[in-house]
Order: C-alpha cells, then structure tokens, then sequence
C-alpha cells in the first residue's frame, strides 16, 4: 500500500475489492460519484463518501455496496422477468422481495453486512418519510412487504422505522399471509421456486397472479421462439436493420395523429400535432421540424405511441389528491415559515424593481399640492391632479421542471413540491406567472414500448425504450389556488419512477416557446443525472447524458429561453452553464427563491427576433 494514500482512498480501495470478493465478479468496475445510482451493467456505482469518513456515512455506503454485492451474486434476471406479475403494484412487491431474499443470505452469514444493510434500510426508511407514519395509507404494500420479508427470512429484529411500519401493517394482513412469508425461508437458496411461493403470497394479497404452470408454458413458447429465430439468422439480422427504419416511419405516422392510434395511449400524445396545435401550451410546438434534435447524435425514441402528457388530477381520484396534499403540508410544516419569509423577501425585491412614474395636469386624480400655490395666487387657474402609473414589471414567464423519478422519493420530492408551491404564489402576486411540470416514466423496465421492440423481434440501437409520462402540475394561466392539491400528487405510490431528462426539457422548453410573455425563464429541479434501465441496456451507457446535453447547449446557444438547474445532491454544473448543487433538499426552497432574484436583477436577453434566430 503506498504511503501516500489517504484514509477516503484506502477506504475505496478496500469497498471496492469488498464488492468484486462478495460478488464473485472480478471484472466489476466500482465508480464512487456524486450520481451513486447503482448497477448499471457491469459498473457498480456507489455515493462518494464524505472527505472525514463519519461513521454513518461509511455503514450506509457499505451497506449499498453490500446489497448491490449480493444481488448481483444471488439474483439471475432472467429467471426475475419470467415468472414477474404483470400488474404494476404486484410487480413491485416481486420486486422488493426479491431483494430482500437476497440480502438475507448475506445477512445470515456475516454480521457485519447485517448491520450495514440495516443502517442502510433506516436511512432509506426515513428519507422517505416514513418514520413519521401513522396509518397502512402512509406506507406503500411493496415497502411493508419487503420489511416483513426481511423480518421473516432473517429472523433478526426490526430496527426503529422498520418495527414502525411492521406494526403499522401487520394487522391489516391475514395470519395466512404471515404464514406463507414464513415458508418463504424454504426455498431463500432456490430463486424459481421462491418466486413461485412469492406469486402465491401476492394471490392471497388479492393480486391476479398468474399460476406456475401457466409461467411455466410461457418459458416453454419463449424458448421455441429463440429456436425459431437462430434457425433462420440471416434473415433476422436483415429484419434488424431494417425494423429501426420501420419504426421511425411508423412514430412519424403516430406524430402527425393518425386516427388509427389515437384512442391507444391512456393520455395524450406526446408528439401528436392537431390542426390547433401551433400556439397552444399544451401541444409541442414544430420545434423537432426546425430542429431535428432526435438525430444530432442518432438519438430516437424506439416508438412514442404510449407517450403521455397529462394532468395530475387525472392521474388521481380527487379525495386521494386531497389527503396527499394534507399529507405533504403536514410534512412540512416546519418549513413552510422559512421558505414563506424567504418568499416574501424575494416579492420585496421584485416590487422594488417597477418603476414608477407620474402624469401630472389631469382633471382628475390625486391633488397636486406643488401647485397649490398657483390657484391660490391665482384663483383662475383650475385644480392640478396627479395619477401614478406604474411601468408594467417586465412581461415574464416561469416553468419550474421537477424531476419526479424514484430517487426523489421522500424529502427532496416533499420539499420540492412545496417550494414551488411558495414560488408560484409569490410570483403571483408580482404579476410573473408560473408554470410546475414534473417528468417521469409510466412503468419501470420500459413498459408497453419494450414489449412491442420485443414483438418486433428485438431490433438493434433501438433508442429510447420507455413510455415517458410528463405530468403539468399547473399550467402557466391557471391561478395557485386552483393547482395547489395537485402537488400532492408527487406523494402518490407509484408515480416516481425513471427519468429522462433531455426530452422532458426540450418539452418544457417548447411549452414556453408557445407562450407570448416578453421573458421565460426555465427551471430545472434534479438529483441525478438521466437514468432508464431499459433504454441503457440496449444502447450505449452514456446514450441518455448525451442528449441531455445536446438539449441544454440547443437551448443555452441559441433559444430565447433562459435555463437554470439546481442539481440535489448532483453535481448539475458540469451539464448546465447557469447551475448550483445543494447537498441537502432543506436548502431548496431558499436557493430556488435566490437564484430567481438574481435572474430578475439581471437584464434579459435582447436581440432583434431572438425566436426566429432560434428556429433558424
């Protein structure tokens, strides 16, 4: 070991020789940044650990690598996605589980990862905000499931939130289902048969799971299908160059609406043109036909069909809105002081910048008292009036675009939401007007999108490979009032999923180009760089990060539009010119509020038609 190697790269080194010993893989690359999202093919990423290595931060970091480690050892995907339910809720649960079955066969051989894996689930726990639940509402099944799992197949006691939510659960389960989890510790070693035991404890959770035999015929009519095509190779690797092509035709069909499909998606089209389309906020503007980003660096969307844009409440019932929304102000509620004085700080600022003038020798109006002596000395001359009128504060719109994938879960997505709430209605009051969006995924592991590549018999670079879901929190004309339950919904079970982040900002960027305001201004609130597990398995691993770069130089070099990012806990500044970190989701609300000062103290951009240079 060399003499110079500090405490934090020993400390590296050691993890990393850790996770290849554990994993049995010794060509595991482990990567410590800032954007510690975990596996990702063959690369292992893990959080970069505090320079002084206090000891929290150590056994949450170990306890990553660890449950990384034994998934990676113990978990086989494809034997995961054969006998996975369908449903979306259920699949969760399968999902949490599952790893839990993994962990607890580490968990029952070393101590220590035992206890490194439980410090990382509290924390996670509590990110999340579930140590302040009270009732089986506040927590999703799928979290209950996997703490009840661990319970059952470890045997060790439940730490503080996790005892928590077991309790809070437990009698809301029938002792049949308590009974099937502890069988599960029969088949721990046995992936297969432990996924068939976990379908039958997801039927007595009154889920529509498909029986082993029926997975079982599945398995079988895959293998023939795999059979099918090596007997005919050539004639694949044709149909392989040629389905991209096909389905770029095809998502051209579906961009220019055609009727055929358009009662197939469950929102609206994200690329679908009507006649009205040109102006309205709601439709995508022909910004792709001025500018064919999609094709910079050959990046496509295998098929937008199942593409959504929609509002929140129609993504939820209108009571569920309300207890959500309930929900996040109670989690908040000692913040709601600091952010609302930061919030009436930022208005003062604003206010102060209209300048205002007089007109003077009006028939009407206040008195002018200056020339008062005028009438007396001459009583001929009529009364002088005065009327302020007030210079209108530069004509301005603002967007604010919330990451809403899963990593958000917890307190950065509960702060976010309230932040923007702040922001709007102070901005509000100042005459700005505000727009919140939030970009997620549908589904997990590519939903409909990847089951039609998969129809189509798995072309090559087949691009983008997700349903993408952009939820519009508050359109820019609404007022806060009538919006402000919708931010609830980032609270929801569920919504939280995977995020793309360059079509979610050239979406959010060309809902403003639609807008007549003087200045816009575009927001972005993100912990974490792009990340679709399905997109990135069949493209390169950087696919996503480069457009997403693409998108932000697009709109920094040459759109009227003026862009700013606050990156959680990520470093943001190496994509975004006009950017700041924050390492803890607390201090949003007041770098939100201080960043948009500093826009409005700034002059705007000018330039003879700034639109038109941009659509050049």
């Amino acid at each position: 070991m060399s003499k110079a190697e500090t405490p934090l790269e020993q400390f590296k080194r050691a993890t990393s020789s850790t996770v290849k010993a554990m994993a049995k893989k010794s060509e595991l690359s482990v990567v410590f940044s800032a954007n510690g999202r975990g596996l990702n093919g063959d690369e292992l990423r893990l959080p970069i650990p505090v320079k002084d290595l206090p000891a929290d931060d150590v056994q949450r970091i170990r306890g990553r690598a660890d449950s990384s480690s034994l998934r990676l050892r113990y978990h086989d995907t494809k034997t995961h996605q054969k006998l996975k339910p369908s449903d979306s809720k259920a699949a969760a649960i399968f999902d949490s589980v599952e790893q839990a079955r993994c962990e607890a066969l580490g968990m029952s051989r070393m101590e220590g990862v035992a206890q490194n894996l439980e410090a990382l689930h509290e924390d996670t726990l509590d990110q999340m905000g579930y140590g302040n639940a009270v009732t089986s509402d506040d927590v999703p099944l799928n979290e209950a499931m996997a703490v009840l799992a661990r319970e059952a197949l470890t045997g060790r006691r439940l730490e503080k939130t996790s005892a928590k939510i077991a309790e809070i659960w437990r009698p809301n389960l029938s002792q049949e289902i308590f009974e099937t989890l502890d069988s599960l510790g029969e088949h721990v070693t046995d992936q297969a048969q432990f996924a068939r035991a976990l379908q039958d404890l997801l039927g007595q959770l009154d889920f529509d799971v498909e029986d082993s035999e029926e997975s079982e015929t599945e398995e079988q009519d895959d293998q023939d299908q795999l059979d099918d095509t090596s007997e005919d190779q050539d004639q694949q690797q044709t149909s392989e160059q040629s389905a991209p092509m096909e389905a770029e035709s095809s998502d051209q069909g579906d961009a220019e609406g055609a009727p055929d499909d358009g009662g197939e998606s469950d929102g609206e089209q994200m690329d679908g043109q009507g006649q009205d389309s040109a102006g309205s906020p709601d439709q995508q503007p022909d910004f792709d036909q001025n500018h064919n980003y999609s094709a910079v660096h050959g990046y496509k969307s295998f098929t937008s069909q199942f593409d959504e844009i929609i509002e929140a409440q129609d993504l939820c019932e209108d009571e569920e809105l309300s207890r959500l929304r309930e929900l996040l102000d109670k989690q908040l509620s000692h913040l709601q002081g600091v952010i609302s004085k930061l919030a009436n700080r930022l208005q003062r600022r604003l206010m102060a910048q209209q300048t205002r003038n007089w007109e003077f020798n009006l028939e009407e109006g206040l008195l002018d008292t200056a020339r008062l002596t005028r009438v007396v000395t001459n009583p001929m001359h009529s009364l002088s009036f005065k009327q302020e009128s007030d210079t209108e504060f530069k004509d301005t719109v603002v967007t604010l675009l919330i990451d809403n994938s899963g990593s958000m879960r917890g307190r950065p997505i509960t702060i976010a939401a309230m932040s923007a709430d702040i922001l709007a209605r102070t901005l509000e009051r100042c005459g700005v007007k505000v727009e919140i969006l939030g970009f997620t995924t549908k589904m997990w592991k590519g939903g409909q999108s990847r089951e039609r590549w998969i129809e189509q018999g798995k072309p090559g670079n087949p691009g983008r490979l997700n349903d993408l879901r952009h939820i519009i929190y508050k359109k820019a004309d609404a007022p806060m009032r009538r919006s402000r339950k919708n931010l609830g919904l980032m609270l929801r079970e569920g919504i939280l999923k995977e995020n793309i982040d360059g079509e979610a900002l050239l979406w959010a960027h060309n809902r403003l180009l639609a807008r007549t305001e003087h200045r816009r201004i575009l927001m972005v609130i993100s912990d974490g760089a792009p990340v679709d597990d399905s997109t990135l398995s069949v493209n390169s691993g950087s696919y996503l990060e480069d457009h997403l770069r693409e998108a932000i130089e697009l709109i920094e070099k040459r759109s009227p539009v003026e862009l700013l990012a606050i990156g959680i806990g990520h470093d943001v500044t190496r994509y975004y010119k006009r950017a700041v970190t924050i390492s803890d989701a607390e201090q949003l609300g007041g770098i939100m509020m201080e960043k948009l000062a500093e826009l409005f103290a700034e002059t705007p951009r000018s330039g003879d038609n700034p639109l038109e240079n941009f659509k050049r």
